[in-house]
């Protein structure tokens, strides 16, 4: 019996939680199926499935191997079908998910034009401000915007942009324009609360042209984990915003927001993609980031 059929023995095992139900399903003998999981485990050094006479689980390390052998049978099973049917074009299912606002006003758009192009692929897109556990959840991907945290994830960049210190005329009017980072502890600031814990309410920035250092703990009067609750806030005249680029550029050029401390720069980041550290990567997965990046290469 080769690999991929004990595999694919293994994830009929977890998901029927029966060698007998597998069996029947697969059209083979309880004692096959027995024996392509004791393989595999023989194989592997370690125990995938947990059996008792009443009871069948999954160990932790049988949860990781049944995601792996779900994705490389989706793979051949996708590449069969290409081939057997001379298909040009990917098929199969994308869950991605991705921060409410930028799913909104820019994600959605490539997304309609990506199905367009390959009309086979269907996505399931889930927008939350939230950092979703891909693996636990079964999500392909996840677009992520600004400095990521370390973890066994692997991160595609898909673009960079910009970040914006920002507030409403009306808010510069009434409390003054500061003109150095250490004004902003006399001000009123309007704080994103999904960074790093210990950077929350903590605004860094460097000096354009003598590249000095300034970090800065600021007057949080408003914290929020959504960057359109602080774009409404500061368009509000409720106090001074750091945004990225791509959400405030219309206020700004419409004269709603201004931009201010133009002699400091402020570390961006970039639009990344996230997905799980699996051997293979899907043909359709592949594709739609190659697809973001080609889209968003201009974009901001």
């Amino acid at each position: 019996m080769d690999r991929l059929e004990m595999m694919r023995i293994f994830v009929a095992v977890v998901n029927r939680q029966g060698f007998a139900v597998a069996a029947r399903e697969l059209g083979v003998a309880v004692a096959t199926v027995s024996k392509a999981v004791s393989t595999l485990e023989s194989h592997l050094g370690v125990s995938l499935l947990s059996r008792t006479t009443r009871r069948l689980s999954v160990t932790s390390d049988g949860e990781r191997y049944y995601e792996w052998c779900g994705r490389i049978l989706a793979d051949c099973e996708e590449a069969e079908t290409v081939v057997r049917h001379g298909a040009s074009e990917p098929g199969g299912r994308i869950r991605i998910a991705a921060p409410m606002v930028f799913g909104q006003r820019h994600l959605i758009h490539q997304v309609c034009g990506f199905m367009s192009r390959y009309p086979g692929i269907v996505v399931e897109l889930d927008l939350n401000d939230r950092y979703v556990d891909l693996v636990a959840e079964g999500f392909d991907l996840a677009v992520r915007i600004g400095r990521l945290e370390d973890s066994s994830l692997r991160i595609r960049r898909l673009a960079p942009f910009g970040l914006r210190v920002c507030a409403s005329p009306d808010y510069l009017v009434r409390h003054g324009t500061p003109a150095t980072p250490e004004e902003l502890v006399t001000h009123k600031c309007l704080v994103y609360t999904l960074s790093a814990k210990e950077e929350v309410g903590v605004w860094r920035f460097e000096g354009a042209d003598d590249g000095s250092r300034h970090r800065i703990r600021v007057n949080g009067v408003l914290l929020a984990n959504n960057g359109e609750v602080l774009r409404q806030a500061a368009l509000a005249g409720l106090g001074v915003a750091i945004l990225p680029s791509f959400h405030v550029e219309d206020d700004m050029r419409d004269g709603k927001l201004c931009e201010i401390l133009v002699g400091y720069r402020l570390q961006g980041g970039g639009i990344h993609a996230v997905y799980p550290p699996s051997r293979l990567l899907p043909i359709r997965v592949r594709l739609f980031m190659d697809y973001l990046v080609e889209q968003w290469r201009h974009l901001f």
